[in-house]
């Protein structure tokens, strides 16, 4: 069991306390992603700083998933980049306190977006999405060298349950002292981003103080932009020897973009599409954290049984089957209702599809990283990382500009269906994963490399 004590390392590897230092970023950063991006900021750009002008919504749901795709579109150009500059220089906790700062900074700022001010919330959501997604990269190339390959999967888990744990104590402070994302209650629910800026400033502290930096420098003869472009050319033309990792991410391409169509917009899909109360916005808050966190533990330990690629598909069918849970909760309430003579609400039904979709989420994205971290060599996890972000936030690019327009042609129900053909898809790529074959590929990489310096 994982725990914050101080035991010690085995075999080179990390200690207790450091695992869960690195778990604490997971923790930490919930706030943002949570409250910012998927609940409370969202809902509230879309409906108050944007609000209706008459085209249910459109418009304001183009917009949002405008400036999302924008930052996922900047790291899809920068995170490969820093990456290898991390590797080459070993500095992961040096980029690492920089986009955490940078997400803090940009994020309190979003107290000063009042309604109307459609450019500058654009603007800052771009720009602290952005150091978010970032840092969210730096912090997954740790986890590799933290315990050996068979139990990166606890690992993983370990990390996403505590984020949600994070994300569930967030949300308790919002629903309690800030309250709805409305225009009447808009001078409480603005300090959404100063308080998620906070929480992030602080519980992030651990990290700094207990993750350590295991790389070897290199000589600094040349400037970041050559060590940078030089790695990921070498990659890039290196990867032919990384042919699972590869399939991966295309995959994870797929995937991912569903993933992130329903962080975007679930809790707007809420609003809009089911017309929900506030009260019951605020349960669905805390089924998903909870649902969300068993997920990520309890397929983290069938993982390490049953193996990472299985446990990811696994998952990927999960989420078809809340995917069409979610579309379909309408009108199966309006069918039960005059079929068997009942008074269900919709959004009632609604929490049970919910709890479905909690544990899709937290599943597929700790099978995902872990998956990654298995088909890393050390010497190039934080490059590998970078790819990792750059498929995931292509994938957001991609699957949130799909959605947006999509909704704007036949409205936001029937739109979200794309994500079931997203998940198939990339099921089916998948397939052609070999995890055996991927796990060898790094260990013959690493074993070579080392091979070569003992040479040089």
């Amino acid at each position: 069991m994982l725990s914050a004590n101080s035991a010690k390392a085995t075999d080179g590897y990390a200690s207790r306390r450091e695992i869960f230092g690195w778990a604490m970023f997971d923790f930490a950063n919930q706030a943002y992603t949570l409250l910012i991006i998927t609940v409370v900021f969202g809902e509230l750009f879309t409906t108050v700083i944007v609000g209706d002008r008459g085209d249910n919504f459109r418009l304001a749901n183009f917009l949002w998933s405008l400036a999302l795709a924008v930052s996922y579109l900047m790291v899809v150009i920068t995170a490969p980049l820093c990456g290898a500059v991390m590797d080459y220089r070993a500095e992961k906790k040096r980029f690492l306190l920089i986009s955490y700062l940078a997400t803090v900074v940009t994020t309190a700022m979003l107290y000063f977006v009042e309604p109307g001010y459609v450019i500058i919330g654009l603007l800052l959501i771009v720009l602290s999405n952005y150091a978010y997604s970032m840092g969210e990269s730096f912090i997954a190339s740790f986890l590799p060298e933290l315990g050996p390959p068979q139990s990166l999967g606890k690992i993983s888990g370990f990390g996403w349950a505590l984020g949600y744990i994070g994300g569930l104590f967030a949300a308790g402070f919002t629903l309690v002292v800030l309250g709805e994302a409305s225009a009447d209650n808009f001078e409480r629910i603005r300090w959404v981003g100063p308080f998620a800026a906070g929480f992030f400033l602080i519980t992030a502290i651990p990290t700094f103080l207990w993750l350590k930096e295991r790389g070897t420098p290199q000589p600094r003869g040349v400037s970041y932009r050559h060590i940078a472009l030089n790695r990921v050319t070498t990659t890039f033309h290196e990867l032919r020897h990384f042919k699972d990792l590869t399939v991966f991410l295309i995959s994870l391409l797929f995937s991912m973009a569903g993933v992130y169509i329903i962080i975007a917009f679930a809790f707007i899909y809420g609003a809009q599409v089911i017309g929900w109360d506030e009260s019951v916005r605020n349960i669905m808050f805390i089924i998903v954290q909870i649902t969300a966190a068993a997920g990520a533990l309890g397929f983290g330990w069938i993982q390490d049984q049953l193996g990472a690629k299985r446990t990811y598909q696994m998952t990927l069918a999960l989420w078809v089957l809340a995917i069409i849970a979610i579309w379909a909760t309408p009108e199966v309430t309006q069918w039960v209702n005059g079929r068997f003579g009942l008074q269900w609400q919709a959004q009632h039904v609604f929490l049970v599809v919910g709890c479905l979709a909690g544990l899709s989420l937290g599943s597929s994205q700790s099978a995902s990283r872990a998956l990654v971290g298995l088909f890393s060599p050390l010497a190039k996890s934080a490059e590998f990382f970078g790819f990792w972000g750059l498929a995931n936030k292509l994938a957001g690019v991609l699957g949130i500009v799909m959605l947006g327009v999509l909704q704007t042609l036949i409205g936001l129900q029937a739109s979200i269906l794309l994500c079931v053909a997203l998940f198939v898809t990339a099921m089916l790529i998948c397939a052609r994963v070999n995890e055996r074959r991927g796990r060898e590929a790094a260990l013959a990489w690493e074993a070579n490399s080392h091979i070569n310096n003992y040479k040089a």
